[in-house]
């Protein structure tokens, strides 16, 4: 039985790993044709076999770092010279940097807001067009639960991850009349290399109710069928999110800022 993207091609971005491969699997498995786009080319050709062989599915491969400026618009060069009309594209690439704000590497800092907000932008505003010209289409971006507050120590990624939000729910409401759904998937803790990659492996052990790259993969991929602007994968996540409502800003702050303080600042 096929998924609501059977026959479609769709476009995943950051698909080497975590949420990514997760998405794109869920897709091959509904009879979705894939552009797989990622910086490590030989992870995208292991997982292009993967699927094809088990899903019989069409999957084509750019690698791209889309920390470059120019990364969006090579893609889509190349979905313009394949002829493939893009249904579905799933803005997933994004990483984080863990530590005081004034002891990251600038340029980490800047790639991070390059690649998490200006190329979800660059991408979403090359692929919409052709969307709301079909009537049809449909955008899911990758936020987080980190959207919902400031996060001391991550607090250039929770920004950026606010703005994905915003970003997402906004363009949800102007394009709904065109017949094209925007949603944004905000995960909490999740199994994948985010954590390493940000430099947060010493909280990993701290961090409970981890959900699968899989099961996040299939609550955001359903909720962008529903029509929904946004969804919080986890009850404990959703409760969490929205019960800081209640409470003062500085305070959920704070709090934010003692679970996510280094241990070395701890011990000073």
């Amino acid at each position: 039985m096929g998924g609501p993207w059977a026959g479609k091609w769709a476009l995943v971005t950051g698909a080497s790993a975590g949420i990514g491969v997760a998405v794109a699997r869920e897709l091959a498995t509904g009879g979705a044709n894939l552009v797989l786009t990622a910086r490590r080319q030989e992870r995208l050709e292991q997982l292009a076999r993967e699927l094809s062989a088990a899903h019989k599915v069409r999957v084509e491969l750019f690698a791209a770092d889309l920390a470059q400026t120019e990364a969006p618009q090579q893609i889509f060069a190349f979905t313009q010279a394949k002829k493939v009309d893009v249904d579905l594209l799933v803005n997933n690439a994004g990483f984080g940097a863990y530590g005081a704000f004034a002891e990251v590497e600038t340029q980490r800092l800047l790639d991070m807001v390059q690649v998490n907000c200006s190329a979800v932008v660059h991408l979403t505003r090359l692929y919409l067009p052709q969307m709301l010209k079909r009537r049809r289409g449909d955008v899911l971006i990758v936020a987080s639960t980190a959207s919902f507050q400031a996060v001391p120590f991550i607090s250039t990624y929770a920004a950026t991850k606010a703005f994905d939000l915003l970003f997402a729910e906004g363009l949800a409401e102007e394009v709904r009349p065109y017949g094209v759904r925007v949603c944004a998937l905000c995960p909490g803790s999740t199994e994948t290399e985010f954590q390493e990659v940000a430099g947060q492996s010493g909280l990993v052990a701290a961090m409970k109710n981890r959900e699968t790259a899989e099961k996040v993969a299939r609550v955001g991929l359903q909720a962008l069928a529903a029509g929904k602007s946004y969804v919080i994968s986890g009850t404990g996540n959703y409760l969490g999110a929205h019960a800081q409502r209640l409470v003062p800003r500085r305070f959920v702050t704070r709090i934010a800022a003692k679970m996510f303080r280094p241990l070395a600042a701890k011990l000073a």
